[in-house]
C-alpha cells in the first residue's frame, strides 16, 4: 500500500513536470520570432545616450520593435570596469541574437566573451587600434560596426578660424582610452601640419581632470581639444567650469559637448551614428554576416557653434561660418 501511494506520487509530479515542460516548450515556440538584442554601454552621457535611442530607430525602421518582435536586454556599467565583465556575461547568457558595444570598454568586453555570438560597434573610433577588428573593410569573425571617428583636420581648422591668434593647442584626454590615442595622433598632425603647436595631457582617472585642466591652464594653451573619449566626455562639465574661469575655448569632437560648453565643432551627429549601427544590428539578424560587413565611417561632420559660449569668451564668429554652422546655446 505504502508502495503504491510512493508510485502515485511520483506519477502526479511527472504529469507535473511534463505539463510545464510543455507549457515551456510552447512558449519557447511562440517566441521564436522575437529577436533578442544585449546593449552594454560604458557610461551614461548625453552623447552615448543619443547613440542608444538611435539605435533603436534604426532597429525600429528595419522593422524590429519591441514589445512586438524585438526585446532589447539593455546594460550600462556606469563607467565601472568591474561590471563589464559581468555584465557581458548576463547579455551572451540571455540568448543575445545580437550583442551591441556603446563604446570601445564595453565592445572589448563583449569580444572578450564570445567568438560566436555577432557583435556590432557603436561609436568606436578605431576598432583595429582597440584590438577588435584586424581589417575594417574586411572585419572577418564575429564583429562589425559603426566607428565615429572624426573629421580631425576639419575640426583643427574650424579652430584656427575662429581662434586666429591660437598658437598652442592642449590635447585633453584619457590614458586608458586605446581609441583616443589614435586620434591624439591625428590630432597633433593636423595642428602641426597648420603651423600650431601641440602638447598632449592624458588624464589617469577622473579624480584628476581638475588638476590637468589646470594645468592647461597654466600651460597657457590657447584652446583645449577633446576627442572622442569617453571618460572625458563623462566630466565635461568640470573641463568647461575651469576653461570658463581663464577663458580658455573648449574644441570637442560631438555636438552634445559643444552644447555642454565646448565653443564649437565640426562633428558627427551622435543620434544617426547609433542609427546606423541599429541598422547594421537589423541587417545581421536578417541572415548578413558579421565577418563580410565593413565597418562603417561617415565621411562628413557638420559644424555646430555654441553662439551664448562665443559671446561669454569674446569670440567674434564671422558671418561665412554662422551660415553653414547649427547653432546651439
Amino acid at each position: 500500500m505504502k508502495n503504491k501511494k510512493i508510485i502515485g506520487i511520483i506519477l502526479i509530479l511527472v504529469v507535473i513536470i511534463g505539463f510545464f515542460a510543455f507549457k515551456e516548450g510552447m512558449k519557447t515556440k511562440k517566441d521564436s520570432n522575437v529577436k533578442i538584442v544585449g546593449v552594454l554601454q560604458f557610461v551614461s552621457h548625453p552623447d552615448l545616450d543619443s547613440i542608444y535611442k538611435g539605435i533603436q530607430k534604426g532597429l525600429a525602421d528595419e522593422g524590429f520593435k519591441k514589445d512586438k518582435n524585438l526585446k532589447i536586454i539593455f546594460k550600462n556599467a556606469q563607467a565601472d570596469q568591474s561590471k563589464l565583465k559581468a555584465m557581458s556575461e548576463i547579455l551572451i547568457e540571455n540568448h543575445s541574437d545580437v550583442v551591441v558595444g556603446i563604446a570601445t570598454p564595453a565592445a572589448q568586453s563583449l569580444a572578450n566573451q564570445t567568438k560566436d555570438v555577432p557583435i556590432v560597434l557603436g561609436a568606436i573610433s578605431d576598432p583595429v587600434a582597440a584590438g577588435l577588428v584586424k581589417d575594417e573593410k574586411k572585419p572577418g569573425g564575429n564583429i562589425t560596426g559603426v566607428s565615429d571617428r572624426s573629421p580631425v583636420v576639419s575640426q583643427i581648422s574650424l579652430a584656427k578660424k575662429l581662434l586666429k591668434g591660437a598658437k598652442k593647442i592642449g590635447i585633453l584626454y584619457s590614458s586608458s582610452e586605446d581609441s583616443a590615442k589614435s586620434q591624439v595622433a591625428d590630432a597633433k598632425k593636423a595642428a602641426q601640419d597648420g603651423g600650431l603647436s601641440a602638447e598632449e595631457y592624458p588624464v589617469p582617472s577622473t579624480n584628476e581632470i581638475n588638476q590637468i585642466v589646470g594645468k592647461m591652464v597654466d600651460d597657457k594653451v590657447d584652446f583645449i581639444y577633446i576627442p572622442n573619449d569617453n571618460t572625458i566626455a563623462s566630466a565635461v562639465p568640470t573641463v568647461v567650469k575651469i576653461a570658463d574661469e581663464h577663458k580658455v575655448p573648449i574644441i570637442p569632437v560631438t555636438e552634445k559637448m559643444v552644447k555642454e560648453g565646448g565653443l564649437a565643432t565640426d562633428g558627427l551627429d551622435q543620434f544617426e551614428l547609433g542609427v546606423q549601427t541599429g541598422r547594421m544590428t537589423a541587417q545581421i539578424l536578417k541572415g548578413e554576416k558579421s565577418a563580410t560587413m565593413p565597418i562603417f565611417t561617415f565621411k562628413t561632420g557638420r559644424i555646430v557653434i555654441n553662439t551664448k559660449q562665443a559671446m561669454k569668451l569674446g569670440i567674434k564668429i564671422s558671418k561665412e561660418i554662422l551660415e553653414k554652422a547649427t547653432k546651439v546655446s
